[in-house]
């Protein structure tokens, strides 16, 4: 297999936290504030969790299927599928609201936010990962078991 050189750079990295928890405090400040009822909160902060996950997890398989390790055709497509299902509940859950275009605007700018620096954090991550750790968690290996 072959090995690629990643650079590491913490000036990135301290931006994706920052986007990362910038983004969902502004969302989630946003909701707090907003005069609506409890269920469309409930609604709105769902939709942010499950984009989170799956840009975060459809960000990986990406990089799976990049360096060349195994990943299931339908767990690559379940991600997407899931992530395009956030955006999407996100866009009509806007549309249809009784908000003003500038609070449509606020939640669409801070869901985004949160994506990319969710995006960007795991990016970093992987980035820094010792692969030699992978023994000591107790993962999977490559050698038959005894």
């Amino acid at each position: 297999m072959e090995t690629k050189a990643t650079t590491y750079s913490p000036a990135f990295h301290l931006i994706s936290w920052i986007a990362l928890v910038g983004g969902i405090l502004t969302y989630l400040i946003g909701l707090w504030n907003a005069q609506m009822e409890l269920n469309e909160k409930g609604y709105y902060f769902a939709v942010l969790i499950l984009g989170l996950f799956s840009a975060a997890s459809y960000q990986k398989t990406v990089r799976d299927k990049y360096e060349k390790i195994p990943t299931t055709t339908m767990y690559y497509l379940s991600c997407l599928i899931a992530f395009a299902i956030a955006v999407g509940l996100l866009a009509v859950g806007l549309w249809n609201a009784t908000l003003m275009l500038s609070e449509k605007g606020f939640y669409g700018l801070a869901f985004f936010l949160s994506l990319f620096g969710a995006v960007a954090v795991q990016k970093n991550i992987r980035d820094v990962w010792d692969r030699s750790s992978l023994s000591e968690v107790g993962a999977v290996t490559e050698e038959p078991a005894e």
